[in-house]
């Protein structure tokens, strides 16, 4: 057991590693500066601006940004739509797989257009392989749009007053075919070349070793399972995920995998101390999400490896930790690993059944998702970072009673009222999506007897981690619970939508409108936010407001299933 911890510490030095270079790389990007991409993709660009009648110089404030974001959006939906509710009559779809139901196709389609990839299917049974195409193309576009917008919160933190801020479009298709393809190939790559299957071929039937015939689903597995991980989408092409011996052969590819699904929104972070010429900022930054990251990682990896305290209690010795739902192969500490990492961000991937972990493990898992920035998802995880900063910001300048600024621009009242409704939204859609669900179930549970297997403590944690993992678009879930029903499907679709559009709308406006304002040069009195002390601030932000906002929730569940296993 004690082998496992040097890979969960080697993957954690690793994406280090990688993520420095690859921030600066992102940083040239975003600033059109000369990189090696260049002569391949330049081309690629122009037709696709001129197919599409966009002139990508064209420079937009930061309203028209939000406006192209969310009509480009729309329009995905209404496709993915016809396409889920047609399956069945549609191509490529080699094993018959049935099309899917309104509900259950404007839950799928919300999913994978949020970045979310919630899934209340089965890849194997629900869907055909035009179907995971389709989905896969949105997993390269909800990325591309997270990394565009967050591309123009950049430029309005650089800039001293500049009401234009680049041109979304030209943001969105440097980011899919400089960062998310490039990187997509390579991953795809070294999957496929460890057994992961990338084929356009049906089921396979084979004989097992007790000499029973079962048919083993196939497909273009490898290029999904890389930008799923890569852009933070986290949705599995089979039904089980990463846990699946297909999509996850090895230590290796869950190396690869793993490394895959924080590489980005960690890079962003160097980016953005690239792009504003502030890398000791970036620093500190990377420094508060390191230190919210580790104090969830390190006690869910101790959890898991110590064992199951229930089955101590019976005599059961646990040598491997605890194994339950988990994979022989990876062990309890990288499924531990792992849990943390899809968290963390809004990956929502998983190589073990999250509802299997240890109650304190499942509520650190919970807190990833309900702090939400601590890296979270590409862009819009360091978006609502940002949001952190400016109440940081705001209370830092109550204290010292002085004006507050950030990067030369005074927080003045309208800026301060749009974080608090930010911050206030992801709570309320968690909290309230949850109490519904429990006041349904307890007024009827003859009728929604289907949702819960365990309607105790736990069976409140599987619920509030349906609508946590809707809100934080990450798409993970305690898979006990029933969630393919119309009530489900409709309930966290509309929390999807809200929790992805609303916090890029509030970031991107107080960017827009600081951009606006008059640039004041910094004072021997003006509040340094590249200090440490002002990380510790932010970061005493981030934890009161989850504390004060989940900790009663989590007193119901978790917690209250840790202490009866007492």
């Amino acid at each position: 057991m004690n082998t496992e911890i040097p890979g969960v510490i080697l993957t954690y030095a690793l994406v280090i590693i990688f993520a420095i270079p690859l921030g600066r790389y992102i940083g040239k990007v975003f600033k059109y500066e000369a990189t090696w991409a260049d002569k391949i993709f330049n081309p690629i660009d122009n037709l696709f601006f001129k197919l599409s009648g966009i002139d990508p110089s064209r420079e937009m404030r930061w309203k028209q940004h939000l406006a192209a974001l969310l009509s480009i959006n729309a329009v995905w939906y209404i496709i993915s739509m016809l396409v889920l509710t047609n399956m069945g009559r549609l191509p490529l779809n080699p094993d018959h797989n049935p099309s899917m139901s309104a509900d259950l196709a404007f839950n799928t389609t919300i999913s994978f257009i949020t970045n979310t990839n919630l899934q209340h299917y089965s890849g194997e049974t629900g869907i055909s392989y035009l179907g995971q195409m389709m989905l896969m193309l949105w997993q390269f576009i909800s990325a591309g749009t997270g990394m565009a917008i967050c591309a123009v919160v950049f430029k309005a933190m650089r800039e001293k007053t500049q009401p234009a801020l680049g041109n979304f479009y030209s943001y969105f298709v440097r980011s899919c075919t400089r960062v998310l393809l490039p990187l997509a190939l390579v991953v795809a790559t070294l999957l496929a070349f460890n057994g992961v299957p990338m084929t356009f071929e049906g089921k396979e039937t084979v004989t097992t070793l007790e000499g029973i015939s079962q048919k083993i689903s196939r497909g273009p597995v490898a290029a999904f399972v890389a930008i799923k991980q890569l852009g933070t989408n986290g949705g599995g092409f089979y039904g089980v995920n990463s846990a699946h011996p297909l999509e996850n052969p090895n230590y290796f590819t869950n190396l690869v995998e793993t490394i895959s699904i924080i590489l980005i929104p960690m890079a962003m972070v160097f980016a953005m101390g690239y792009v504003l010429k502030r890398k000791k900022l970036a620093r500190i930054i990377f420094g508060v999400m390191t230190i919210g990251f580790l104090a969830l990682l390190i006690p869910t990896v101790y959890n898991e490896t110590q064992g199951n305290v229930a089955l101590t209690h019976l005599g059961i010795t646990q040598s491997m930790g605890s194994m339950e739902g988990k994979e022989v192969r990876f062990g309890s500490a990288a499924s531990a690993n792992w849990a943390i990492y899809t968290t963390c961000t809004s990956n929502g991937s998983v190589n073990a059944m999250h509802d299997s972990l240890t109650p304190l493990s499942g509520m650190t898992t919970l807190l990833g998702m309900m702090a939400n920035c601590f890296f979270g998802g590409i862009g819009v995880g360091f978006l609502n970072f940002y949001i952190f900063i400016i109440l940081g910001v705001f209370i830092s300048g109550l204290m010292v009673g002085r004006t507050p600024e950030f990067l030369g621009k005074k927080i003045e009242a309208k800026e301060m009222k749009i974080a608090m409704i930010i911050a206030l939204l992801h709570p309320l859609l968690i909290l309230a999506g949850t109490a519904i669900s429990c006041f349904l179930y307890s007024k009827n549970p003859t009728l929604y007897a289907s949702w819960l297997n365990n309607p105790g403590h736990h069976g409140f944690s599987e619920m509030l981690y349906e609508f946590t993992s809707s809100s934080a678009n990450n798409g993970s879930g305690f898979e006990g619970l029933g969630d393919n029903t119309p009530f489900w499907n409709i309930a966290c679709g509309v929390v999807m939508i809200m929790a992805r559009y609303l916090p890029i709308i509030g970031p991107v406006a107080i960017a827009g409108i600081l951009a606006n304002k008059k640039y004041i040069p910094e004072t021997n009195g003006t509040l340094k936010t590249d200090t440490s002390t002002f990380g510790l601030m932010v970061f005493a932000v981030i934890v009161i407001v989850a504390a004060l906002s989940f900790f009663p929730a989590l007193t119901l569940g978790p917690i209250a299933e840790y202490f009866t296993m007492h």
